[in-house]
């Protein structure tokens, strides 16, 4: 039996990443929920109470898994300017992935508390790196250096997002140039 509530509850988190990664957060309500599991709406409340508690849930389960792919990456480069690299190259390459995108969509919206929080602590862990990575380069603000840093990924992940024109990659080079060398590209 409990086999089975974990398999449902990992069918409607799947579904719910499925929305998010479709239509953002107003894709995701419980009637949505009940016809992609096939589940009556009544039992999706036994899951979850309300949307939000869908939300934290998958911010819980996802952040640090997508998380802990950026810090992998990370520690697998040799320099501070090798783990900069790594650090951009490796939330743009997850765009593609559902889960990136339901972190993205669920990023975007409104969060209560709790969300907002497992977020952070997410984060957290990264902006922590990257601010280590940023001080070895020597450089006098490394935590808004940090900030920016996130703030230019955060544009190049909505760019890619667009499909529109360049290709990811051309994107993903630009980004890093643009971080590690500044403007002057």
């Amino acid at each position: 039996m409990a086999e089975h509530r974990t398999m449902q509850r990992g069918a409607l988190l799947d579904a719910a990443r499925s929305l998010l990664s479709e239509g953002g957060t107003e894709a995701l309500t419980f009637p949505a929920l009940a016809e992609r599991t096939g589940l009556a709406r009544s039992s999706v409340y036994e899951y979850f109470r309300s949307r939000a508690a869908v939300v934290e849930e998958l911010c819980a389960v996802d952040f640090p898994v997508w998380a802990a792919e950026v810090e992998n990456a990370m520690e697998r480069a040799q320099t501070p300017e090798g783990k900069i690299e790594a650090y951009v190259r490796r939330q743009l390459d997850l765009v593609g992935d559902r889960r990136h995108r339901a972190v993205v969509a669920i990023s975007a919206s409104e969060l209560d508390a709790g969300a907002r929080e497992k977020i952070r602590a997410a984060h957290g862990g990264l902006i922590a790196m990257i601010v280590e990575a940023l001080g070895d380069l020597g450089h006098e603000q490394p935590r808004l250096a940090a900030m920016l840093l996130q703030g230019s990924v955060d544009a190049a992940v909505r760019r890619i997002e667009l499909g529109v024109a360049e290709a990811p990659g051309v994107i993903a080079d630009t980004a890093v140039a643009m971080v590690l060398r500044g403007v002057r590209g």
